[in-house]
Formats: structure tokens, sequence, C-alpha cells
């Protein structure tokens, strides 16, 4: 391999660093820079579907390691005698029956996911996507003015509000749409803070993320060879120092301002994917 192609790897790694828990779509992004970049390692079409999910483990666990001690359900008490922490575990509870909609759908309808959105097909959707959630982003905005939030803290979200918020995740398996876009959209159409539903999306990512991980590589990666897990493994620990310094700042951001200009960015990079879709 030569330097501009593992320049090409740390571009990538950098994009979904970036871009995995801002609500403007992480693969719409790679689709679009993978266009103009064109990679020769992903000149493979099972690699480069397997490329754009596996590496998002890397972010995964930045987001871990940030939100540790609030997710962490166990604990010592003076004697040292481990303890279970209730509500931390009811909190894992409320994730896991969350991603339960968008798994099932994702396990059924992999196959069929991955022969329609695909090629020129794909980008299409990414680009449709973008435009439409952008919009809606100005529209939830306006939306919560007139709604203040009923939920302000993720304790306060009730088991079954978690599952209809999990529901919205399946609109993710269309690209372009972005996860952490349509959770945070769905739940604060259904009465969550925007800190409430920054946060929550964020903890649904870890499963949903992993689990989407896993299964690609349990699905393709008995065929890869050194070079391609190597450049696996680069991609990842670039996501993951990069979504580390991401998801600090958009957790601070959050505090100070709205989400309108994820929307107008969101359209405006649909209106440039459409401009490389008409000159390439």
């Amino acid at each position: 391999m030569n330097f501009f192609e593992f320049i090409k790897i740390i571009l990538l790694g950098m994009t979904e660093g970036i871009t995995e828990f801002l609500p403007i779509s992480s693969t719409g992004h790679l689709l679009l820079l993978e266009r103009i970049l064109k990679p020769d390692f992903l000149t493979d079409e099972n690699f480069s579907g397997l490329f754009t999910v596996v590496i998002q483990i890397g972010a995964v666990f930045a987001v871990l390691l940030i939100y540790f001690r609030q997710l962490w359900p166990f604990g010592l008490t003076e004697k040292k005698r481990l303890i279970i922490k209730g509500p931390k575990l009811y909190l894992w509870l409320k994730i896991a029956v969350a991603c339960i909609p968008s798994a099932l759908v994702g396990l059924l309808f992999d196959d069929a996911f991955d022969t329609f959105f695909h090629g020129r097909t794909s980008v299409i959707t990414v680009m449709i996507t973008l435009i439409l959630y952008g919009v809606v982003f100005l529209f939830i905005e306006r939306f919560r003015k007139d709604n203040p939030p009923r939920f302000t803290t993720v304790g306060s979200v009730p088991l079954k509000l978690a599952v209809y918020i999990g529901c919205f995740q399946i609109l993710a398996l269309i690209p372009g749409t972005s996860r952490a876009g349509i959770t945070i959209i769905g739940a604060m159409l259904l009465g969550a803070s925007r800190g409430v539903a920054t946060e929550f999306t964020f903890y649904l990512e870890i499963p949903t993320l992993f689990g989407a991980g896993i299964f690609k590589l349990l699905k393709y990666g008995y065929g890869l060879d050194g070079m391609q897990y190597a450049i696996l493994l680069t991609a990842m620990l670039v996501a993951f120092l990069v979504a580390f310094a991401t998801v600090n700042w958009i957790i601070d951001y959050i505090k100070k301002h709205d989400f309108r200009v994820f929307g107008f960015y969101r359209i405006a990079v649909g209106l440039l994917i459409l401009f490389v879709l008409l000159i390439t």
C-alpha cells in the first residue's frame, strides 16, 4: 500500500469519527468521500460495505469511555462487596428494549437493504435523505419552542417511551438518514429535552453499532486478508480518537445552541452530492 492510500484510510477514519455522533449521516459523508477519493482498497464491493459499518466500532468505544461512569452498573461497598446499581441497570434495560425494533428489522432485511441500496442508488438515496431530514431538523426546533420538553433527565424517560424512540432507529437503515439524527428527532418529538435526546441517542448507538459491526464481520470477515484487517483496525483507531473529541464537543455545544445549523448543513451536503452526481 502506498502513502496516498494510507492517507485515504486516515481521512475516512476521521470522517467516521466526526460524523457518527453528529446528526449529519456518517454513511452519507463516507460515500461522498469515497466517491471523491476513489481508494483502491475499497474497490471490492463487499469489503467497501464492511468497512463503512465495522469502523463504527471504533467510534462506539469513544462513547463507552466518555460515559463509563454513567453506564457502569456495578460498584463496591466499603467492605469491598460487589453491588449492582438499580437505576443504571434499569437504564441498560431501556437501552436494550429500544434497540430491539431496529435490530429485528436489520437482521431480517439486511440482504434486501444491501441489494437495493448500493452503487448509484445508494448515493441518490443519501442525497434525498440528507435534504429531507435537514428540513425536519429546522421544523423540530420550531416545534420545540411551542412544546416544552417533558423529560429533562435520561432517568425520567419511561420504558415505553424508550421503545418508541427505538422505533425511529428503523429509519436509520436507509442510507443518509443518520442514526443519531433520526433518534434525536424522535426523542424530541416524544417530549425529551435536547440534552436528553442527545445523551440517550449516544447510549443507543453502543449496542446498535457494535452489533452491526460484529454482524458484518461474521458475515464477510472470514474472507479478508491481513492487509484488509490492518486497514479496518487503522480506520477504527482513527475513528475512536476523533469521535472522543467530537462527542465531548457536541455535549458542550447543545448546552448553548440548537440543531438548526445541522439542518442547514445537511441540506447543503445533499445539494453538493447532487452536484457531484451531475458532473461525474
